[in-house]
């Protein structure tokens, strides 16, 4: 019976042949890319799809490449345990795209650049653009190990696949169309994987609503079981989730994840005109609040079924993040295929994902590592390292999946990586596009500050994580649960023994205080300490007074019109142009030469 606990069914043949249709659709849209673009073998296009690409499937893109694998089963079950507050990220969704649109797109942009650590060095120095390439290695490779792990654990949960097949199977499929097809493949595959995404949530909405007697009801058992709660307006920044962490942290968290990272700026540089680009960021925006309207909604419908009989306390799942594969076996079963439909849209959201970290690094690789020791690769060589580079991230993001197996819930443990890393980076970039003052020695030493400083207690919470007086979770009840047969479980080998409550032995004094503080800070931390320290460092060391620096590096009033400018075209223009120019030089780099990018852009503006 429906949401009464005990074991559930597992795949049936339909479910995996829609399974298997669909991971094979993505994988021929990848083929078909490059067999389409099998003429034009250019970095440019492969990176950057010869720049060409329009607005509506750049946005999609971006959606689908963060709101992964971790947002289908992660969101649910955290609007499951700990109500509505995750939908407050509408606001921060919308701070955060209006703040990259105009202010970092129109930069990024206006530089022409593929790389964006591209700016650091332009803007401060050499080794501080191989720091923060570096930095945004670790951090994808880590964080792409957790978009593989938690679709994973879904598969194993509801179909007996052994986990580990799946997560190389993930990581070949990334893979293969990552290698033959680009960023096109990339990025016309997320379209097709959003759709059965937001697919996937409809489907267990619809079947949810149908079980308990319509979407009323379920509001209702939502109400009454406190979930609709949401707005928190206590300031302390010790609780997990407030009004504010959410929309302040929540946003600059974002921002950093959207505006400097180079799997999202490289998706909206590669439009065709910087209108296209800001658009993206537009339309992905309204993309954002769909996916976590359906994504929290699909929570609620989860606890609308089970609220009296939680199926992780009684024994059914291993972890909480199998909660929403264990609900999608119980109640669609009877429907073959449909099932499978749900693993597929989880897995899909970690192929987009998975495809779109291998892309950047190999972007950041090639462009700030190789081509500037070997400037004299031939495009023929270029290609095939780009190709290479892609296998070989492919295999780092599998290997790192088994480091995100003992992290415990994956949708923090995922934000929680990128506000350590991000924040930090985030920090620097405005330090260098808002300050004409600051300079390198203040920009490396800002930065350095401020990663210390997250990384204390980013590491420092996962640790000894907060206790539940700050975590706030909700209660569950096993009253209406089936008897079973006590011996049986159905935990996990692999299970982390980590809960978001569970605590060590003995708590250190700065384990309730400073390590209890809220995840989505750990952003905001990394970029107020980078800035202010950074300042104070470029004070101390004499600023940057002697130093003739291009005002183009810097934010500028015109950046802020959206997009009427005459000269937006003009300089796109030139900027494609540039780029065609270089590419024929057979004995350099495809990227455009930033001088001659800088004085074409310059000429264009006086026009």
């Amino acid at each position: 019976m429906v949401g009464t606990g005990g074991p559930v069914a597992t795949f049936s043949v339909w479910d995996y042949v829609v399974f298997a249709a669909t991971i094979l659709g993505a994988a021929g849209i990848g083929l078909f890319q490059a067999i389409r673009s099998r003429k034009e073998t250019s970095s440019a296009e492969f990176l950057l799809g010869g720049r060409q690409m329009t607005a509506v499937p750049v946005a999609m893109s971006l959606t689908a490449s963060f709101m992964s694998g971790i947002t289908v089963i992660g969101t649910p079950t955290e609007a499951y345990r700990f109500g509505a507050a995750f939908w407050i990220f509408a606001f921060a969704y919308t701070i955060m795209s209006t703040i990259t649109a105009e202010i970092f797109v129109p930069l990024f942009y206006r530089l022409g650049i593929t790389s964006a650590y591209e700016y650091l060095e332009l803007r401060f120095n050499r080794l501080i653009r191989i720091i923060g390439t570096s930095m945004y290695i670790v951090q994808t490779a880590l964080y792409t190990g957790l978009v593989i792990y938690a679709p994973a654990l879904a598969l194993n949960q509801i179909t007996g696949l052994n986990l580990w097949g799946v997560l190389v199977a993930t990581g070949a499929v990334c893979i293969l169309y990552c290698t033959l097809g680009g960023l096109k493949a990339v990025i016309w595959t997320d379209v097709l994987q959003m759709v059965i995404m937001l697919a996937g949530f409809v489907a267990v909405i619809a079947r949810g609503a149908v079980l308990q007697g319509g979407l009323t009801k379920i509001w209702e058992d939502a109400r009454q079981g406190g979930r609709l709660e949401a707005f928190d307006f206590d300031p302390d920044p010790l609780k997990r989730h407030t009004f504010w962490t959410i929309v302040v942290g929540g946003s600059i968290m974002w921002v950093s994840i959207y505006a400097i990272n180079q799997s999202q700026v490289q998706r909206y540089i590669s439009c065709k005109t910087l209108g296209h680009a800001k658009m993206s960021l537009y339309v992905n925006m309204v993309g954002l609040w769909v996916t976590v309207s359906l994504a929290v909604f699909s929570g609620l419908t989860m606890f609308s079924i089970y609220k009296n009989c939680d199926p992780y306390t009684n024994g059914d799942i291993g972890t909480h993040d199998q909660l929403l594969p264990y609900l999608v076996m119980d109640i669609l079963a009877d429907y073959p295929g449909i099932p499978g439909l749900f693993v597929a849209a989880a897995y899909s959201g970690t192929l987009s994902t998975v495809s779109s970290s291998i892309n950047a690094l190999v972007a950041v690789t090639v462009e700030d590592f190789i081509l500037p020791v070997f400037k004299n690769l031939t495009e023929r060589q270029v290609s095939w390292m780009n190709m290479g580079l892609s296998v070989f991230f492919g295999a780092l993001c599998i290997a790192m999946a088994g480091v995100a197996s003992v992290m415990g819930s994956v949708l923090q443990a995922a934000l929680s990586v990128f506000g350590m890393i991000s924040g930090p980076l985030l920090g620097l970039y405005l330090l260098g596009m808002l300050f004409r003052t600051s300079n390198s020695i203040g920009g490396l030493g800002g930065m350095i500050i401020g990663l210390v400083l997250t990384l204390w207690v980013g590491i420092g919470g996962q640790i000894y994580p907060p206790t539940a007086d700050k975590t706030n979770p909700l209660p569950l009840s096993t009253v209406g649960c089936s008897i079973k047969d006590q011996n049986f479980t159905t935990t996990a080998p692999w299970t982390s023994p980590v809960t978001l409550t569970e605590q060590p032995d003995v708590r250190p004094p700065l384990a309730d205080s400073w390590y209890s503080l809220s995840y989505l800070y750990f952003s905001l931390l990394g970029t107020l300490v980078t800035i202010v320290s950074g300042l104070l460092l470029s004070m101390i060391t004499g600023g940057c007074k002697q130093e003739k620096l291009n005002p183009d590096l810097f934010v500028k009033k015109s950046d802020l019109i959206c997009f009427s400018s005459r000269s937006e075209s003009e300089v796109s223009d030139v900027t494609e142009k540039a780029a065609t120019d270089i590419n024929l030089e057979a004995d350099r780099s495809t990227f455009p030469d930033h001088e001659v990018m800088s004085k074409d852009v310059e000429k264009a503006t006086k026009l």
